[in-house]
């Protein structure tokens, strides 16, 4: 027998929980069902982006060889990444970070 995609069911949770669920909820406006949900699509977001870290991580440390190929791939495709560190504007100039010295010394 196949369900409905909006067919609804009951779960166990705490009353704790279900009051939280609730003032959550009414803050917002919102069905508790879309909290809920809402909160299980963060969750796994969150999974997704934390298992693809854990590879990274694992690339990195067992095979660095490949880690600094795709580095060299990606750099080629994309171009070389914008220097993420900012400098107050009074300051710009007189820093010099290390990237920036090996790029003088290539020249």
């Amino acid at each position: 027998m196949k369900m409905k995609h909006n067919a609804a069911t009951t779960i166990r949770v705490s009353v704790k929980t279900r009051d939280r669920l609730a003032e959550i909820a009414r803050k917002e406006g919102r069905a508790m069902t879309e909290v809920l949900n809402d909160a299980i699509a963060d969750y796994e977001h969150k999974q997704f982006w934390q298992t693809l870290n854990d590879q990274i991580e694992e690339t990195q440390r067992e095979d660095p060889e490949s880690w600094a190929d795709y580095l060299a791939e990606r750099e080629l495709v994309l171009g070389r990444r914008p220097r993420s560190r900012r400098v107050a504007p009074e300051w710009e100039g007189l820093i010099t970070f290390p990237e920036e010295k090996d790029e003088a010394n290539t020249r």
